[in-house]
């Protein structure tokens, strides 16, 4: 393929989508994997001096990683199948990277719409001493998981574009279904995971 502005910047469009969508999954498998566990084993005091600290530093790498994941995503729909050049993995709306598209977007405003918001109100309410409603932490809770759970297919999907310009709509069950079994296992590991070294 002959090296043009437009591969350039495609190439680099990707690579850099590529270390946002680390930032953000990591920090979203941190957050239920392995602090939502801790953060059960804190007093109120305790969590009054960690939680004002950690989480403010946490989700703001989290949502921007989230935010430059989903736009860097949306340029590179643009380069590999809208451009007059692009089209090179088949028919977008046929490939299974439109999956992908879709459980991205839906993560994508879960994290601006509903987790930081909600975190917001929750972390405020242990700095104040005044807990946010439980259905604010429900509705940020729910839609963490949500997005814990849509991630592993989201990956198979991203991954499979390139590669398989479609696959049978019972393969995509498959995937999905799959998925959700690891997150699951995850979250049980996550719940047992000893803390003895």
């Amino acid at each position: 393929m002959e090296t043009t502005p437009m591969y350039i910047a495609e190439m680099v469009i990707r690579w850099l989508h590529v270390v946002a969508g680390i930032l953000w999954i990591g920090l979203l498998y941190f957050f239920n994997f392995v602090n939502a566990n801790f953060a059960k084993t804190l007093d109120a005091d305790s969590k009054k001096k960690v939680v004002p600290e950690l989480m403010p530093r946490a989700l703001f790498f989290f949502r921007w990683a989230a935010m430059f994941t989903f736009i860097l995503g949306l340029l590179l729909i643009y380069f590999v199948y809208l451009a007059p050049s692009g089209a090179r993995y088949g028919n977008l709306m046929t490939n299974p990277i439109l999956i992908g598209v879709l459980f991205g977007l839906v993560m994508w405003f879960n994290v601006w719409f509903i987790i930081w918001p909600g975190q917001r109100k929750i972390i405020n309410g242990i700095k104040t001493g005044n807990p946010a409603p439980a259905d604010v932490v429900a509705r940020a809770t729910n839609a963490s998981k949500l997005n814990t759970y849509l991630s592993i297919p989201l990956v198979f999907f991203m991954l499979a574009g390139p590669h398989f310009s479609s696959l049978q709509w019972y393969w995509e069950l498959v995937v999905v279904a799959v998925g959700f079994a690891i997150a699951w296992h995850l979250y049980k590991i996550g719940a047992k995971v000893s803390t003895n070294v």
